[in-house]
């Protein structure tokens, strides 16, 4: 596996302490269980126990279990001999020998069927494995770590995974928590990702994220965690021609006013359970947008446009024109609010 350019970032308790379970979990011949939410690092830290672990100079294989069809799981992990099977036209050695000596690790655990969990025992009991289409068994040296964003207890409950094999691979366990359990490393993380963006983008300088912008990377849940933070951070820096600080976050790169619509949407919407809860729309615009006119609209676009103004001037005072908390009273993104408040001029007017 090829040096990674990402490095683990994070000063959160929560974070810390998932990162010393596994360090001192390293310099043990067991197996560990990463689990965690997609985007978490799961990989990282299984890279992090085979660099801090005795085999840190042999190989560590990396095989993701779901990336494959169940027919071709287990030839991938034990290998095969010629004609095994129909278009076997050579033997293959598969990932358990490839990591004799260092280290494997299963991504996707729990995608795994039942026939190759039962393989999978045989070699972690055992520490041999046998080809597809072989009746010799290899002697293999391997340290496994397995990675899975499920709670594989429950799978076991279900008789969807083995219990033995659990047991085999659960030594230790580092669970990862999920980003808006490390609020403290967002503005952390997003400060390293975007000045590594500038970098690439031969920028002179990194302007950094406004405080706005910071208090909407905050709050926002991050159901893709780091890896959706990248990705936002990146997008940001990359569209961001200003001079000053980043003020515009976009977290849905899918959000516009003309994407097509699911069949969902289309259908008519259901009465709200509690109108009194109902939370106010601003009219969407149906061709170039316009700003309001103070003195006398006449037009419809015009009057719309006025009304939108005074809607948001409402809103911001209810608020106490904090600009996330009026955003979520409009039921918008704070990107489209603040692209609302831009179009009428009243950027200055927020506080």
């Amino acid at each position: 596996m090829a040096e990674r350019a990402t490095q683990v970032i994070g000063e959160s308790g929560a974070f810390l302490d998932a990162l010393e379970r596994a360090s001192r979990a390293a310099a043990l011949d067991r197996p560990v269980l990463v689990i965690g939410e997609r985007g978490t690092g799961k990989e990282l830290v299984a890279e992090r126990l085979h660099r801090l672990s005795p085999r840190w100079d042999q190989s560590l294989v990396v095989m993701n279990c779901a990336a494959l069809p169940e027919t071709l799981i287990e030839a991938e992990l034990f290998g095969h001999e010629a004609g095994a099977f129909t278009g076997a036209t050579k033997a293959r050695v598969g990932r358990f020998e490839e990591a004799d000596g260092g280290t494997l690790f299963l991504d996707e655990l729990g995608t795994l069927s039942m026939g190759a969990q039962e393989r999978l025992l045989r070699a972690v009991e055992y520490g041999e494995v046998t080809r597809i289409g072989s009746s010799r068994p290899i002697r293999v040296d391997v340290r496994i770590v397995a990675a899975t964003n499920e709670h594989l207890p429950d799978k076991v409950d279900r008789h969807e995974f083995r219990a033995d094999l659990l047991d085999r691979l659960s030594f230790e366990v580092v669970t990862l928590p999920p980003l808006r359990a490390r609020r403290s490393d967002i503005v952390i993380l997003a400060d390293h990702f975007g000045r590594r963006m500038a970098a690439e983008l031969h920028r002179d300088r990194w302007p950094g994220f406004a405080p706005e912008a910071q208090e909407a990377l905050r709050e926002y849940r991050w159901p893709g965690n780091v890896r959706e933070l990248r990705n936002v951070v990146e997008r940001a820096v990359y569209r961001w021609d200003y001079d000053g600080p980043i003020e515009s976050i976009e977290f849905d790169p899918f959000q516009s006013p003309y994407r097509p619509g699911s069949a969902a949407a289309s259908s008519p919407s259901p009465a709200p359970t509690n109108p009194s809860r109902t939370t106010p729309q601003v009219p969407p615009n149906d061709g170039d947008e316009v700003a309001a006119c103070d003195v006398g609209p006449s037009d419809f676009k015009s009057r719309v446009a006025l009304f939108e103004k005074e809607l948001l001037s409402r809103a911001l005072a209810d608020n106490r024109f904090n600009q996330r908390a009026t955003a979520d009273a409009l039921g918008l993104s704070y990107d489209q609010l603040r692209h609302a408040l831009r179009r009428h001029d009243m950027i200055g007017a927020t506080g």
